[in-house]
């Protein structure tokens, strides 16, 4: 049962990650750093301190009680992840939610479930067990499933004209999207690194009494507010660069209160599911190392229903559809694997 409420917790968080970029959709008159550094510096900067002191009432004491490297490695990973969360904005602008979600979380699930284990030296004895060569296949059946969504990409490229696939996505360009979907699988692979750095902070909130759903919350606000320091330098960066400072102010012929209330909303939502991903670790007991790859393919399955709904693929021919279809059954298929291994690791093989 604690398993399965994990599991749930699992996906909640991945429906809130998989929907979080709607609300920017409807943002007018503004660019993408300019409504991508509102809503973000709300989700990782403010929002998560909040949090974290109202479900962590003893918060600066638990601070002092833990290693110092663990806070530390958990900003430097939190700075590392910001930089994977620009390059996902800017991979579901050039590629739209169904295809962008599919390699970005792909690329996720695989980075973040092998490369923790191989750093921590851990990888060579999860292939002595049951559990650890189903959850090594699930990395390899993802991988799989990436190239069939990316060879969908690459035909709709083919298939569609300009003018028909800037219909549903404004910006869409298959090649820098591809490069930075994979960029972004790398870096945003971090966050599992902080997490797992966050383990002896998390223990020492329980220790002072903090409930157990909410013991990764002081984790989550250290990984988040690293990554939001990464994510507001380089959009005002870009206000600078493209003279968009102004957006923040002045209204024009837009409406700047819907503007801010649609970049909170999305702000809220993608906090949303950072903190039902917190929420799940602590269930999963020995399954946590799979946890990261079923939140990713969990949202990529969700992305998907979104891009059916906004007809991301519509004017495609039969052989695509089938092949992005394909690809995201692949990576469902994926998710399967991994669970079966925290099953079987849950269970000591």
């Amino acid at each position: 049962m604690v398993l399965a409420i994990g599991i749930l917790y699992n996906a909640l968080g991945a429906f809130c990650a998989a929907s979080f970029y709607i609300p920017f959709r409807k943002v007018r008159g503004w660019a993408w750093e300019t409504y991508w550094n509102v809503g973000n510096t709300l989700a990782y900067a403010i929002v998560p301190v909040i949090a974290a002191f109202v479900t962590v009432p003893d918060l600066v004491s638990v601070l002092r009680a833990s290693p110092p490297g663990s806070i530390v490695y958990c900003c430097v990973f939190g700075f590392s992840w910001g930089i994977g969360n620009l390059l996902w904005g800017l991979s579901i602008r050039y590629l739209g939610l169904s295809l962008g979600y599919a390699l970005t979380m792909g690329y996720c699930a695989a980075f973040g479930t092998i490369l923790p284990p191989l750093v921590t030296g851990k990888f060579g004895a999860l292939l002595t067990t049951s559990s650890g060569l189903v959850a090594s296949g699930s990395v390899v059946v993802c991988l799989a499933g990436i190239a069939v969504c990316g060879w969908a990409g690459l035909a709709k490229e083919r298939e569609l004209s300009q003018e028909r696939k800037k219909e549903s996505i404004g910006e869409f360009d298959f090649k820098k999207g591809m490069v930075v979907a994979l960029l972004c699988g790398i870096m945003s692979a971090c966050f599992a690194f902080g997490i797992e750095a966050g383990k002896p902070i998390a223990d020492r909130a329980l220790a002072s009494g903090v409930n157990p759903d909410f013991a990764n919350n002081l984790v989550c606000m250290l990984i988040l507010v690293g990554g939001a320091v990464s994510n507001f330098v380089w959009c005002v960066i870009l206000n600078l660069r493209n003279r968009t400072m102004k957006e923040y102010y002045s209204s024009g012929d837009v409406s700047l209160s819907s503007n801010y209330l649609l970049c909170a909303l999305a702000g809220l939502v993608a906090y949303a599911g950072f903190m039902f991903y917190g929420m799940c670790a602590p269930k999963m007991g020995k399954c946590d190392f799979a946890s990261w790859s079923i939140y990713m393919a969990l949202i990529i399955a969700f992305s998907n229903i979104w891009g059916l709904l906004f007809r991301e693929w519509k004017g495609s021919g039969k052989r695509t559809l089938m092949l992005i279809v394909g690809g995201i059954i692949i990576l469902i298929v994926s998710v399967g694997m991994a669970g079966l291994g925290a099953y079987l690791a849950f269970i000591g093989k």
